[in-house]
């Protein structure tokens, strides 16, 4: 069977389930597929809605997931206002580069603090502390206490590499550390 030919241009084209659902909906008369899709989303909305209204640790673990994910999007915030929470730039490809950085920075905060809370655990374990996956499941690496937003940082470069561990990890901070590191 001969292979259907794509656009001209070359590029694949793929929609999205509720654009198609959408445009099922917005049809004229409405057609079999359409009402099923429909009748199946209210289906879902309410086993969600009735799981919700009588499971507390569901509850829960929502509440928990949103509180991740607003303090993602807090420390987005911040590091945005850092730049007065403007997009600076005129052009949309400069936009589009404006909002990339920001993902970039997000993620390289992230992963500093994903890094370091794993390596806190390890040492946590390592004391004979018992650090239980439970209570990993609240942890959230998108805090910003540690992120210096405004002014510059002055770095001892020959300090900071002295400091560093065979795997080039910065050493943990203890409970009575409170002095900030450069």
């Amino acid at each position: 069977m001969p292979r259907t030919p794509g656009p001209p241009c070359g590029c694949r084209r793929h929609a999205t389930a509720s654009l198609i659902v959408g445009k099922l909906s917005a049809s004229s008369r409405q057609n079999a597929l359409a009402a099923a899709l429909k009748e199946y989303g209210a289906i879902r909305r309410t086993i969600h809605a009735a799981r919700y209204l009588s499971d507390e640790s569901y509850r829960r673990k929502i509440a928990r997931q949103l509180t991740k994910g607003e303090s993602l999007h807090a420390l987005r915030r911040q590091l945005h206002y850092a730049r007065e929470g403007k997009v600076t730039r005129r052009q949309p490809e400069q936009q589009n580069e404006q909002a990339w950085c920001l993902t970039v920075q997000t993620n390289a905060v992230i992963c500093w603090h994903t890094a370091y809370l794993g390596l806190a655990v390890a040492e946590l374990r390592r004391a004979g502390r018992e650090v239980g996956d439970e209570v990993l499941a609240h942890l959230s690496p998108a805090r910003s206490s540690a992120v210096n937003y405004y002014g510059s940082i002055t770095v001892d470069y020959d300090r900071e590499l002295a400091q560093l561990d065979e795997h080039g990890h910065r050493p943990l901070r203890t409970a009575g550390d409170t002095t900030a590191r450069a």
